[in-house]
């Protein structure tokens, strides 16, 4: 059914519930036909209120009908963790509004020891959009009513005429997101506005929520992928009952180190090590969450219990504080729901022979009293970081309190 077909269908439903209303009315005195004209006063505004929601979601059912049959037929999403594509035309790729996506989206990602952007961007031509390029897992179509250039009313022919002038009246609306359009496990991203200028604006003042959003994407493809072959054993069974908490670990990674207040597992490839391990103390006040508290916690952990080799006993890994371009950041996120502090930077052994990036993040559970920090660091000097973050970011996601535990297992 169209949305044409559905508005004329919800015309004559009120054309009929009013007949109904006010049909039993007829020939009474004043009073009864001021109710007759309430109730059709009030049956207007309904209709109107749904007429606005289907405006409002037609720009859902018309680029989302593409993929309405299902997603059995459709290929795998293509292309790496990372890759975003731009479809826009190649004027506005080439002016401001190339210039704002491009930059959004190819920002350097916080925290690295070599720069590297969140997403790396690739743009294409609407005029070359071919079957494969439409597979890729991330896509951005962008595209502004007052461009009339050949690629811009390439883009502008997946709106119906309903959704363009939903898009010319509300300078509001300025992104849809929808999955599986024309392949398997993909995201796309419809970014649109009435003018150049005004898409322009909308992007720089709400740009971070396209970013969480693409990241949070990649993080659901990433917990697919890295838990298909299960977990550790053990693990999740010994942090319940001696921490009272809980987070999943991957199959691949080994346990190193747990005792009662701490825990260390490690996955050690050929290029790469990948490292988390949780800790906790007794919460005391909302100053544990500053970062100078935070970073002197870390590195009276790290030096206790992470040893930079095992057979050299006064090796351990600490924080690096005095490269100035690489600051540590400390900022305020949510973990499952619970408020926490996450901090990004630089770790380094003590002997200086090795270092690379962490991302850490400090909660409370306060029905136990606890103060917990979670983190995952790799050494990784021969390759790219950002994905291995992303991984790590992925499993300490995991993470739960006692809250989150199973009535039996929080006890």
């Amino acid at each position: 059914m169209t949305i044409i077909a559905i508005y004329r269908a919800i015309h004559l439903a009120f054309q009929s519930l009013s007949k109904l209303v006010t049909s039993g009315f007829s020939g009474e005195c004043d009073e009864p036909m001021n109710r007759v004209l309430l109730v059709r006063t009030k049956l207007m505004r309904l209709k109107k209120f749904f007429a606005k929601a289907i405006l409002v979601s037609a720009i859902f059912f018309v680029i989302h009908s593409c993929s309405s049959s299902g997603t059995e037929n459709l290929p795998p999403a293509s292309g790496l963790s990372g890759d975003m594509y731009l479809v826009m035309d190649s004027t506005q790729w080439k002016g401001p509004l190339g210039d704002v996506v491009d930059s959004l989206f190819s920002q350097e990602m916080i925290g690295l020891p070599r720069e590297e952007p969140i997403f790396r961007m690739r743009w294409i031509d609407p005029r070359k959009l071919n079957f494969v390029l439409k597979q890729r897992r991330n896509l951005i179509f962008a595209v502004t009513l007052d461009k009339r250039t050949s690629g811009a009313n390439m883009l502008r022919n997946l709106f119906t005429a309903q959704s363009l002038e939903k898009i010319k009246t509300d300078p509001s609306a300025y992104v849809l997101t929808t999955s599986d359009v024309f392949a398997k496990g993909q995201e796309v991203m419809y970014l649109y506005g009435n003018t150049e200028k005004e898409l322009i604006a909308n992007i720089r003042s709400k740009g971070h929520f396209l970013i969480d959003h693409f990241n949070r994407k990649e993080k659901e493809r990433l917990s697919v992928s890295l838990f298909k072959a299960g977990q550790i054993t053990g693990v999740s069974d010994w942090m319940i009952k001696n921490m009272n908490c809980n987070i999943k670990v991957p199959f691949g990674y080994k346990l190193v180190i747990n005792k009662e207040d701490f825990l260390w597992v490690r996955q050690i490839n050929v290029a790469d090590d990948k490292d988390i391990f949780v800790t906790s103390t007794a919460y005391q006040s909302q100053d544990q969450f500053k970062k100078d508290y935070l970073i002197d916690f870390r590195d009276r952990v790290c030096k206790k219990y992470l040893f930079e080799d095992p057979e050299v006993l006064n090796s351990y890994l600490l924080t690096e504080t005095t490269v100035p371009f690489i600051p540590v950041t400390t900022k305020e996120v949510s973990i499952n729901g619970h408020y926490a502090v996450e901090m990004r930077g630089l770790w380094r052994a003590n002997n200086f022979s090795m270092g690379g990036p962490f991302v850490g993040y400090a909660m409370v559970d306060e029905a136990k009293g606890k103060f917990y920090y979670i983190e995952g660091f790799t050494f990784s000097p021969s390759k790219d970081q950002r994905e291995i973050m992303r991984e790590l970011e992925t499993v300490l996601s995991t993470f739960q309190t006692s809250e989150g535990l199973p009535p039996a297992a929080a006890q």
